[in-house]
């Protein structure tokens, strides 16, 4: 966290005083040394009129999750009893009702974002630790003459982490009892990124046995605590009910689909153009509406991502802050081992077009890899594709979206994952690339045999496909690589109609001068043991399929002569390579 109090001096004026925060996330300390802050008190309000017993609100990661999170507890938190200067001036101030229960409840404020140790134990034990530290936030209690010794020693033991597993789960419910027993008042409980560490147990293999323990915690905390006045939670993806609220019929989800609080998460254009006028970059409107907009909360458009926002606001660079701020590795692996289906329709995304698909909104992390669809809904819910319409189909009302990815930030970030997924053979991809350019086929296939035997692997774990699938994987991941670096030179299509059949890659050059005119058509193909003795015979007869179903069809259709057109044929026999 930095306030940016000493190196803002002499910018004062060309920032025109705006004091921006680059990470913080506490309420408090933006308010107290005025920092650039977007009122989002009208939540406060929403949230507390809805009634609603446990909310649960997914939004994608830095987009204000946390600060609200904090701006709810500094509102009804005893601990801020005395603080309503923190929100004079802020619109939840102008009611006198909500200035009458500021700092009135007791709060339980914890947060599961740093949860990502990658084994049970210590997985559980972190949690032991952030329960441990929440209880001794409310270490007064001790004092009290209102709770017998053997409450105040159960008390000490969690305080000092000295607890088993059932004692764990037991633990807020237990710190919602003393709270209530001392305030006499129904406790409030905020927990922030309650999700992390299920996708911590999902990638590292632990997910069944985590999954016990944490829904234990839950029930405990949620469903049986007659201490508890309200609930709120905040997450990136809705974990499937089954999994882990089982039996909790008071929760409310919000999910990026939902109207309820759609404003209150992201800023709205008004406020992202009102921040831009403040800082003197008015003019600036179209670039960074280009690269920050597109984030969609029920049917409210035009949201941008705050981080990227702030940031911007504080270097004046387009750059894809957000995008670079964390790990995108399960993303990155549920697609490179997806079908070609999968991958085709990446593609179909990466070029600007719109995919129609239908998933479950929540998140059953155990069927991730079974249930192909559910990549979708955690692009979805992570931010990287946005949900333009939402259509019901059928007497069941099944949902169908239509989905692209959000804006040039999150484009760039597709486009580095796919590049990334080359790792240490990008150099020899990227020879294999000028190689196909220059015509010089011996080149090609050195270098493919080489990006073949590192990235491999990458593409042919699908549990369904045989040994047939694992090319088609491979060449979709391939394309999925061209159009990451070569997007802006050439129009690259997989799998369509042309002539009398479907090609599986063709290259089609968007500007002829910058490309020497040429296009290129790619066929891949597994040698056929009882068919093809050999490789070679494997590669012709995949030119010959490209000639024989006039592959060229297409582009002798806008007008590419036959001599700039170039054709190859892939010939794959494991992870062996021929290509001619």
């Amino acid at each position: 966290m930095r306030s940016e109090e000493g190196n803002r001096e002499g910018r004062a004026g060309e920032h025109m005083n705006l004091k921006i925060s680059i990470g913080s996330q506490d309420f408090a300390f933006l308010r107290e040394h005025n920092c650039f802050l977007v009122d989002k008190t009208d939540f406060i309000k929403k949230w507390w009129e809805s009634g609603d017993a446990v909310t649960l609100i997914t939004r994608p990661r830095r987009f204000g999750k946390t600060l609200n999170m904090s701006m709810l507890n500094c509102f009804f938190s005893r601990q801020y009893e005395h603080r309503g200067d923190l929100f004079e001036g802020l619109n939840i101030w102008s009611d006198l009702k909500y200035r009458n229960i500021q700092g009135s409840y007791p709060v339980i404020y914890l947060s599961f974002a740093d949860v990502k140790q990658d084994c049970y134990g210590d997985t559980v034990q972190k949690i032991r630790h952030i329960i441990g530290d929440t209880y001794r936030q409310h270490r007064y209690l001790l004092d009290a003459l209102c709770f017998t010794e053997a409450e105040k020693h159960q008390f000490t033991k969690v305080m000092n982490c000295e607890m088993d597993d059932v004692t764990a789960q037991d633990a807020l419910k237990n710190l919602s009892y003393y709270l209530h027993h001392y305030w006499r008042k129904r406790t409030i409980l905020l927990l922030d990124e309650y999700d992390t560490p299920m996708q911590e147990a999902y990638v590292h293999g632990y997910w069944n046995e985590f999954i016990n323990f944490i829904r234990g915690l839950f029930n405990s905390a949620l469903k049986t605590n007659p201490y508890l006045e309200r609930a709120v939670m905040t997450g990136i993806t809705r974990v499937s009910k089954e999994s882990v609220f089982s039996d909790l019929n008071n929760l409310k989800v919000i999910t990026i689909t939902s109207e309820e609080y759609a404003d209150c998460f992201g800023f709205t254009e008004e406020e992202v153009f009102a921040a831009l006028k403040q800082t003197g970059l008015e003019d600036k409107k179209t670039d960074v509406k280009e690269w920050y907009d597109g984030f969609i909360f029920g049917s409210l458009h035009d949201i941008y991502n705050p981080w990227s926002i702030t940031n911007y606001l504080d270097t004046r660079k387009l750059q894809p802050f957000w995008a670079s701020t964390s790990s995108n590795s399960l993303v990155s692996r549920l697609i490179q081992t997806a079908s070609g289906e999968i991958k085709e329709r990446m593609e179909e995304l990466l070029q600007g077009r719109q995919i129609v698909v239908t998933f479950d909104e929540q998140i059953v992390f155990d069927q991730l890899g079974r249930n192909e669809n559910a990549i979708w809904s955690l692009l979805l819910a992570s931010g990287y594709l946005k949900a333009e319409q939402v259509e019901y189909r059928g007497l069941i009302r099944e949902p169908w979206y239509h989905l692209s990815i959000t804006n040039l930030e999150t484009a760039s970030m597709f486009s580095g994952m796919f590049k990334g997924w080359f790792g240490m053979t990008q150099t020899s991809y990227n020879r294999f690339v000028k190689a196909l350019f220059q015509g010089d086929v011996d080149a090609m296939n050195y270098y493919m045999n080489e990006v073949s035997v590192a990235t491999f692997s990458f593409f042919d774990t699908g549990k369904e496909g045989g040994k047939d699938s694992e090319p088609e994987r491979f060449y979709h991941g391939f394309v999925l690589g061209l159009l990451a670096d070569q997007a802006e030179q050439y129009e690259i299509r997989s799998n369509r109609e042309s002539g009398f059949g479907r090609y599986d890659v063709m290259m089609i050059p968007k500007n002829q001068k910058n490309t020497d005119g040429l296009a290129f058509i790619l066929e891949f193909k597994v040698r056929n043991p009882g068919k093809e003795k050999s490789l070679e015979e494997t590669v012709q007869t995949a030119l010959e399929q490209i000639e024989t179903k006039q592959y060229d069809a297409e582009l002798l259709a806008r007008g590419i002569e036959k001599e700039r057109i170039r054709h190859y044929g892939f010939a794959f026999d494991g992870k062996q390579v021929l290509i001619g």
